[in-house]
């Protein structure tokens, strides 16, 4: 190996052991408190499972998101439900829920078969618990900024602005 080629192989060693050592300085210097997970429910046991089995049912993560779940063989930009309850009501759940055409309380921008549906014809104790469960999803204050662009970009495609 000729004097050049060694030169070159030292300095690309002193380059990469020296960005090895950066970034490891800055692992450890950069220790930013993790905040945990920003969403979270007030609903009861019995009212969380008795509204995921009508969740279940409907088919509702066939559009929307909830904890992350969703169905993945459907591409449908629905809003995802973590945290709706921090900026919606339950009378506002329960009347959406309620409304033989959900889209003049609510309008969407999807094509018509991707549409909200209603659920007027569900029994009124249905869409009571639907909407008490979707009222308790709520969100960390520090996390509701984030929560509602991301609500406000799905409904409208535009960029959210404060």
């Amino acid at each position: 190996m000729k004097r050049g080629e060694k030169v070159v192989i030292a300095v690309i060693v002193v380059v990469v052991l020296g960005l090895m050592g950066r970034n490891l300085w800055r692992i450890e210097t950069d220790h930013e408190k993790d905040k945990g997970i920003p969403y979270y429910s007030t609903a009861s046991a019995t009212l969380a499972r008795e509204a995921s089995d009508i969740y279940r049912r409907e088919n509702c993560k066939g559009c929307h998101s909830l904890w992350t779940v969703r169905d993945m063989l459907e591409s449908v930009p629905a809003p995802i439900l973590d945290g709706i309850g921090s900026l919606r009501n339950e009378e506002w759940f329960y009347q959406y829920f309620s409304a033989p055409n959900p889209q003049e309380i609510l309008p969407s921008r999807l094509k018509q078969e991707y549409r909200m549906r209603s659920y007027a014809q569900l029994p009124e104790h249905e869409r009571r618990l639907l909407a008490s469960y979707m009222a308790s999803l709520k969100v960390q204050d520090w996390y509701l900024e984030e929560t509602r662009k991301a609500e406000y970009e799905k409904l409208t495609g535009k960029e959210y602005r404060p």
